[in-house]
């Protein structure tokens, strides 16, 4: 088998690292690792944050702020590609 020689881009003219340095599997939006990060911050979250008094502390502050709240939900689910939401 032959070794694919890695093709300069725009971004390995820029003084980038070559594409042969980067690691085998890429960590973002998506990744294992990511989304274990994730699950840990939410497990530590819950365990150890008063998600009663967090709850209570993000309700909308008068009748006003709630209408506001509940227009923009419309609006935002009117974008959605979701039926019946």
């Amino acid at each position: 088998m032959s070794k694919k020689k890695p093709q300069p881009g725009p971004s390995a003219s820029a003084g980038a690292e070559p594409a042969t340095s980067r690691p085998a599997q890429q960590i973002g939006e998506g990744s294992y690792e990511g989304t274990r990060a994730y699950q840990k911050s939410i497990k530590t979250y819950l365990e150890d944050a008063d998600v009663a008094a967090d709850a209570r502390a993000a309700r909308p502050a008068n009748e006003d702020e709630a209408s506001e709240l509940k227009q923009a939900e419309r609006q935002g689910r009117s974008h959605s590609k979701a039926k019946g939401q």
